[in-house]
């Protein structure tokens, strides 16, 4: 069996070393030709998987160490008869970090004082909402698939997110189509809903928010400040959008350490069934869950240095945006509990 690793997926190396070739490839280094004698690809966003790489490829399992599926193509996957595994929910208490972080730093007002909007309540927007909870913040959600199957007893209207939140932070996946496509969401018609002149917060997918209907939301005071992680374009990204926003960081609200770990350790899992091997065990413990509850001292994690560093890094943009992702410094989660 041969396995190509992105080089970047940490705690991976001297894994299936036991039991298969591997051979560790940089984002460009992905070709068809480096791919077409593999059975296994581990990756991470910045490597595309369709027909362009895997036409011609033995591949018959891709496992990507992250939430999103963005960068691949399912449907040809699944043609292909291509297992596609990604890794739910492993960062989701590092991306609830950086939300109250960024509300730290972005409002003068104390979280009890506020209320909160989720628009997304899956594995990040549940943890949010708990934190949110335990702060003493009055917390709205806005779920739609969730208020379909569940009934819509906990949740709002996105009008009423609008109408009533001092903070709103996306949660959702990137969809184009289908029942309630989330991309532009937040676009003009929404910015202009806006009631309170609330923080908007994107830590998902940089789509979801239309970044000339944020700066336009910022001048003419229908947003009282943003903080962004993810954004449209990356990694050429809008400088006019970077210099706007008070948080502004390269895409790494989940880049702790215990949420590299958990993804690492899923798709080892995963691809360790696939295959029916036994690899050597992670050389590091693999995390529990988020605490269910947080205080504001528990809040440490200096998100104004992060936005710092890509400041910086303007002058090489967009290659110094990868450079920030690919070499952070991993934090660690709050592990606090209240």
């Amino acid at each position: 069996m041969k396995i190509a690793i992105e080089k970047h997926v940490p705690f991976i190396k001297g894994v299936f070393e036991p039991v298969a070739e591997v051979v560790y490839l940089a984002p460009d280094e992905f070709t068809p030709a480096a791919v077409a004698d593999v059975d296994a690809i581990v990756t991470r966003p910045r490597t595309r998987c369709d027909a362009a790489l895997l036409d011609g490829s033995r591949c018959r399992f891709i496992g990507t160490a992250t939430i999103g599926t963005d960068h691949i193509d399912l449907d040809y996957c699944r043609r292909r008869g291509i297992e596609v595994v990604n890794a739910p929910g492993c960062n989701a208490p590092a991306v609830a970090q950086w939300v109250f972080a960024a509300i730290k730093a972005i409002s003068a007002r104390r979280y009890e004082d506020m209320t909160l909007g989720i628009v997304g309540v899956g594995h990040v927007g549940r943890i949010v909402e708990a934190w949110g909870r335990s702060l003493g913040m009055r917390v709205l959600l806005n779920d739609p698939p969730r208020a379909a199957r569940e009934g819509n007893g906990a949740f709002v209207p996105l009008e009423t997110i609008a109408a009533e939140s001092d903070v709103i932070t996306f949660h959702t996946p990137l969809t184009r189509d289908g029942e309630w496509p989330t991309y532009h969401l937040c676009d003009e018609k929404f910015v202009v809903s806006l009631k309170r002149r609330p923080v908007i917060l994107n830590a998902a997918r940089g789509p979801i928010t239309a970044t000339v209907d944020l700066v336009n939301g910022l001048d003419s005071g229908f947003i009282g400040g943003l903080g962004i992680d993810c954004w449209e374009g990356e990694p050429s990204i809008d400088l006019d959008l970077l210099n706007r926003a008070k948080v502004a960081t390269p895409h790494i609200a989940g880049y702790s350490i215990q949420g590299k770990i958990r993804a690492t350790a899923m798709v080892v899992d995963a691809l360790s069934r696939h295959f029916g091997v036994t690899p050597a065990p992670l050389t590091v413990d693999v995390p529990g869950p988020a605490p269910l509850a947080v205080s504001a001292a528990d809040i440490t994690y200096d998100i104004l240095a992060d936005t710092s560093l890509l400041r910086a890094a303007v002058p090489s943009l967009p290659a110094s945006f990868e450079q920030l992702r690919n070499n952070y410094c991993l934090r660690q989660e709050v592990l606090a509990v209240v």
